[in-house]
């Protein structure tokens, strides 16, 4: 694509906003423009600049992103934000490009762009651009005779069991001889930690740890001696 896309974020949350703001730096065709805080900002910024794409959150104090998209008609597209599944019929009612609901993975966020890309820019930039980020959220590792792909997003922790390894996913348990220090370093760091020499997790599934231990949903995963330092320090720094 010759020219970026010009985008803003609309978020009274500054989480939310730093989120989207740091998926949207991976995303090479996507220029940021400006984060606003609330719908008076985001008039301002559109008063003043060409913006073509707007990721708006819906449920902000004072006026709502369901305002400023009905008075904007459809000069710049609107990818809606929102941790309110109710909102969504509304949403698409105002011919939103996608709803992204809270929290938002960086795959579910590459996937409502891809469709602003497909309505708006060439098929095949679009292809290379999908092409070159999946290599950054996935890894394909060899399970029963073939290569399958593993999403990031999708992994909740990795055991090493004797001369296997089972990666255990939202959906399934994949087996495969890889050795756990191999896994690892194809897994990126801000977003997995290894707990333990048979153990790695996903930072995102963790709901609660201890000294001992870090829990997802309803399994505890030990953490070793060895790695106690370094796995608290990361998790106090989340």
């Amino acid at each position: 694509m010759s020219m970026k896309v010009k985008c803003i974020i609309v978020d009274d949350e500054p989480v939310a906003r730093d989120i989207i703001s740091s998926f949207v730096a991976k995303i090479h065709d996507l220029e940021l423009v400006a984060t606003c805080k609330n719908v008076s900002e985001a008039f301002t910024v559109l008063q003043n600049n060409s913006i073509q794409l707007i990721f708006l959150d819906i449920n902000m104090p004072e006026i709502s992103g369901l305002s400023l998209a009905k008075s904007i008609q459809h000069k710049s597209q609107v990818i809606f934000t929102t941790a309110y599944r109710e909102y969504a019929i509304e949403g698409f009612d105002l011919q939103a490009i996608d709803y992204l609901l809270k929290p938002i993975s960086f795959d579910r966020f590459l996937k409502a762009v891809q469709k602003y890309f497909d309505l708006h820019v060439s098929k095949e930039t679009v292809k290379e651009e999908v092409q070159s980020l999946e290599k950054e959220t996935s890894i394909f590792v060899r399970s029963d005779r073939k290569m399958v792909k593993v999403r990031f997003s999708e992994i909740r922790y990795v055991e090493s069991l004797s001369d296997y390894v089972k990666i255990f996913t939202n959906q399934e348990t994949i087996v495969t001889r890889e050795t756990i220090s191999n896994i690892e370093s194809k897994l990126p760091s801000k977003e997995f930690l290894r707990t333990h020499r048979s153990y790695i997790v996903s930072m995102n599934k963790i709901n609660s740890f201890t000294n001992e231990f870090v829990e997802l949903d309803k399994k505890a995963i030990p953490i070793s001696r060895s790695y106690k330092e370094n796995v608290l320090q990361k998790l106090a720094g989340k």
